[in-house]
């Protein structure tokens, strides 16, 4: 039998397969990417035995796990437990703190399936806290770069150009505006966060030393920034991305228009897409009315609710383009002004997409303090 383990860092480097025996209550709160949720008790069974435990200790709540997990019930399970070892011989399984739950899955997997298999000693608290400390570590060890501009200049452009790029916006499913809700729902903060740990991890470990990643707020939507690297994005250098108005304006209509409505039609269809990628589109104004002011919100929704109805009738979306120039002069250009005179201290670049990514490119070797 191969050994348990707490290499947590190959464990991630290598995308080793894993099986989190958690409870699925405790599983959808945070998880690693690409883990198997294949629970020794349901959440109901769970709170069960966490009751008896404190109201009778750890032995009654033992016995009282073992009845209802019996019979039938435990036959499938262990069959779940043996079909996950048997493709994945390489893989390991674990709990919360790699205590009672991981030793009971592994110990009747080996007296009922016949399979010996590993777990990962300290599990999903263990593993959580060495990502925490990729993290930590990465933003006290490496140099930043952060990418900036006026909205629609392409700054998720050159994020995904680079090798040594972080997607704060891929990890957090969002595109980090008031309009940047994707058709799919965000992951929970946790998973963010190990996406995000585990990216640097790899990219540490292929020699990555100088990271460039988008200049944004705390919070992409619903998913909040680890602390220390939002803290350490108020004084990174920063690079200013640059686009003629027009050019913006044609990003914009393809990213939150064409490409949005795109995919709420993958997920639900044509005619259900269509009218959520509508009630999405029409929120997103919503959401700014305060800050737009209520006579720039009604002529603006005005238009967007035309614009949404020649769409809807196959009539192209032309009309998108009003809303969009408004928004821009009106709202977003004279707040990223405001804010790049407030960053201009820290700005070491400025130019073009081809510019800006042939600036950092040449920037990309080396390690903090390089």
């Amino acid at each position: 039998m191969r050994a348990d383990t707490a290499d947590y860092r190959q464990l991630f480097l290598d995308a080793v397969p894993m099986m989190d025996s958690r409870a699925p209550v405790e599983f959808a709160a945070g998880a690693f990417p690409g883990v198997l949720n294949l629970p020794l008790m349901t959440d109901g069974e769970r709170q069960k035995v966490g009751t008896c435990y404190k109201q009778h200790g750890q032995q009654a709540a033992i016995e009282l796990g073992h009845r209802l997990v019996s019979g039938r019930t435990k036959e499938q399970r262990i069959q779940a437990w043996a079909d996950f070892a048997r493709a994945h011989p390489d893989g390991y399984l674990y709990c919360f703190r790699g205590g009672l739950r991981s030793q009971i899955v592994q110990q009747w997997l080996k007296d009922e399936a016949g399979i010996d298999y590993p777990r990962v000693i300290g599990g999903y608290k263990a593993m959580r806290g060495f990502l925490l400390e990729t993290t930590r570590q990465a933003t006290e060890q490496c140099a930043f770069l952060l990418v900036g501009g006026l909205t629609g200049t392409g700054k998720t452009e050159v994020i995904a150009a680079l090798d040594n790029s972080l997607d704060l916006e891929g990890h957090a499913n969002h595109r980090g505006s008031s309009f940047g809700k994707r058709a799919t729902p965000q992951p929970a903060q946790i998973d963010f966060e190990n996406r995000l740990a585990i990216d640097l991890l790899r990219k540490r470990a292929a020699g990555i030393g100088r990271f460039v990643l988008e200049d944004e707020s705390r919070l992409v939507g619903t998913c909040s920034l680890p602390l220390e690297l939002h803290q350490g994005m108020q004084q990174y250098p920063l690079v200013w991305l640059e686009d003629s108005f027009e050019g913006r304006v044609e990003r914009i209509l393809r990213d939150y228009v064409i490409d949005l409505c795109a995919e709420f039609v993958a997920v639900e269809g044509p005619e259900a897409g269509f009218a959520a990628f509508a009630a999405r589109l029409t929120q997103s104004l919503a959401n700014i009315v305060k800050r737009l002011g209520g006579e720039r919100y009604q002529r603006l929704a005005a238009i967007m609710v035309q614009a949404l109805a020649e769409q809807g009738e196959g009539h192209g979306v032309e009309l998108h383009r009003e809303w969009i120039v408004g928004l821009l002069r009106e709202y977003y250009d004279p707040m990223y002004a405001y804010q790049r005179e407030s960053k201009a201290g820290r700005i070491v670049f400025a130019g073009d997409q081809a510019a800006v990514l042939a600036y950092l490119r040449e920037r990309a070797t080396g390690t903090a303090g390089g």
